[in-house]
């Protein structure tokens, strides 16, 4: 019964049975000899047999397997490989087909490749997922055709593997790996400069690469004989606490991913960020009550924490409650923090409704109010109106577009900071605000 599930008849099969029955048709209407079509008929037989023994007489024909990370991040271009191994003897055609997790709804992921005998072979592709939560993997299947091609041997791979989306570690360790090498203009992250002078000197260390060489000391490096360099770190190490709003206001989708999703990547890369910056970064997340609060820290698995609890991060999204937010924040954050309020206003009388809260959060922390751009709107405005319906359409768009730069406009005449963003440029917008309030002594 297993050689029969794996045994797959081909194309070039159901074309030479098909012109055979004609054969034999012509054959009988046309009153000629039956020899013919009978010879050939042996003949499809024979090559249909040779070809199940060239197929079958190995037991091991293929060896391969699906090579992913342990864990995807979300939002981002995720490698996935697959190696092949030929142990046949003579050259195969293969088609390849890996069973994607039913999250991706893809369905036309095959591969055709042409394999000499012991030749390996490895298939690269990506896979962007778009929530985070665990992806089930079924199998690799490998669909092999001898150069008869008149059947084909299925060979099963690396199958049923679950793997956990998580926020996008990905995008954290670039914009980590730039801060440490002084290279974040490169991602249009503004180089702001510092006013007066924060650091104070921690320790002496020895040089490597991505280090300023401004802060070298040579008297050190003349004892030790090898580079050696000051290390200063800020005089204060403040709280930064990133106030992610899962709401019903966060639920809209841009690119695939929801504004929450947005919220939640971002509040990853500028936890490191601050903790790179000799901060300390916590979290707390709220809708209609309040969800996680992680107290702010530098300790050596904070980072670790954050990651665990937003990809855990789960919500039926209501009506977000400002009232408990402030409340809680009031009881549980006694100290002056910058308070980095992830969420979304998509009109003037909405801000108003929360604008108390927030003005009495500015009082004790420094806060910034972080919300969208709907970057539907703004393609609806640079589109020409040339019909009734797109006039209408335009004028509801600049309406939205006008009422987010009254909010801007509002939210500062009372003293809080904004950022008003679009989606994709969340991350970079999000950095900048933060070295400008810590180049300016804010925080």
């Amino acid at each position: 019964m297993k050689f029969l599930r794996n045994l797959y008849l081909t194309n070039r099969f159901f074309i030479a049975s098909g012109t055979l029955v004609i054969i034999f048709i012509l054959s009988f209407v046309l009153g000629v000899g039956i020899l013919v079509p009978q010879i050939l008929l042996y003949f499809l037989l024979a090559l249909t047999l040779s070809d199940c023994l060239l197929l079958f007489r190995v037991k091991r024909g293929m060896n391969g397997q699906r090579f992913a990370p342990d864990r995807l991040s979300n939002g981002d271009e995720n490698d996935i490989r697959i190696e092949l191994e030929n142990f046949y003897s003579f050259p195969v055609s293969l088609r390849v087909f890996d069973e994607l997790p039913h999250q991706f709804q893809r369905r036309d992921l095959e591969f055709n490749i042409d394999m000499t005998p012991g030749e390996n072979k490895v298939i690269r592709y990506q896979l962007r997922p778009t929530r985070r939560g665990e992806y089930s993997f079924g199998a690799v299947n490998v669909v092999a055709s001898s150069p008869l091609k008149f059947l084909s041997r299925r060979f099963r791979f690396s199958s049923d593997k679950m793997v956990p989306v998580y926020p996008s570690y990905l995008q954290m360790h670039k914009y980590e790996l730039l801060a440490i090498n002084n290279r974040l203009t490169q991602l249009g992250i503004k180089k702001i400069r510092k006013i007066g002078q924060n650091q104070e000197f921690e320790l002496i260390k020895e040089y490597v690469s991505g280090d300023d060489i401004r802060t070298i000391n040579w008297k050190a490096t003349a004892r030790k004989s090898r580079l050696m360099v000051n290390q200063y770190q800020d005089e204060r190490s403040q709280q930064v606490y990133s106030l992610i709003d899962k709401g019903r206001v966060m639920q809209m989708p841009f690119n695939g991913l929801s504004l929450l999703d947005y919220a939640i990547n971002a509040c990853l890369v500028i936890s490191n960020i601050a903790i790179k910056k000799f901060d300390k970064a916590g979290l707390l997340t709220f809708q209609d009550k309040i969800g996680t609060l992680l107290p702010a820290s530098r300790k050596n698995n904070q980072m670790a924490v954050i990651q665990e609890i937003l990809y855990h991060q789960k919500t039926a999204f209501r009506e977000s409650d400002f009232s408990r937010l402030h409340a809680h924040i009031h009881s549980k954050i006694t100290q002056r923090s910058l308070l980095l309020l992830f969420t979304n206003f998509e009109s003037l009388f909405a801000m108003e409704r929360q604008l108390p809260y927030l003005k009495s959060l500015s009082h004790r922390h420094l806060l910034v109010v972080i919300f969208f751009e709907n970057t539907e709107m703004k393609s609806l405005l640079e589109e020409p109106a040339n019909t009734i319906k797109k006039i209408y359409y335009k004028a509801i768009a600049e309406k939205f577009s006008y009422d987010k730069k009254l909010i801007v406009k509002e939210l500062n005449r009372n003293g809080i900071q904004t950022v008003l963003t679009t989606p994709e440029g969340l991350t970079i917008n999000t950095i900048n605000k933060y070295l400008e309030l810590k180049a300016r002594n804010l925080i």
